[in-house]
């Protein structure tokens, strides 16, 4: 896994293109993190759990951005994604992500 993969390797376009097509923000962080704030409408799975909701996932039939804190749990998340053939991409922080919604 590269860098892009583990500090936001969607860009802003990317994160634009994927809010166009009705992708699903998956935000990662642990429960605690997220209730501090998070991006409006997006879903909480943490990275830990988050092969226990792969066909939850798939069943949306939506594209996906990750985010977290800094990046990195996302770059993870992505990548585990994406070994399930779901399509993704690592939006980096959350704060990246909510200011394109």
């Amino acid at each position: 896994m590269g860098l892009f993969n583990l500090f936001g390797s969607g860009g802003n376009n990317n994160i634009e293109e994927y809010l166009e097509k009705g992708a699903v923000v998956i935000d990662v962080r642990t429960v605690a993190e997220y209730s501090e704030g998070h991006v409006e409408g997006s879903k909480n799975i943490v990275l830990d759990t988050i092969q226990n909701h792969i066909d939850e996932i798939k069943a949306l039939n939506k594209p996906v951005i990750t985010c977290c804190r800094s990046g990195a749990r996302s770059g993870s998340a992505e990548s585990i994604l994406k070994q399930h053939g779901i399509d993704c991409i690592n939006g980096g922080p959350w704060q990246n992500v909510d200011k394109h919604m």
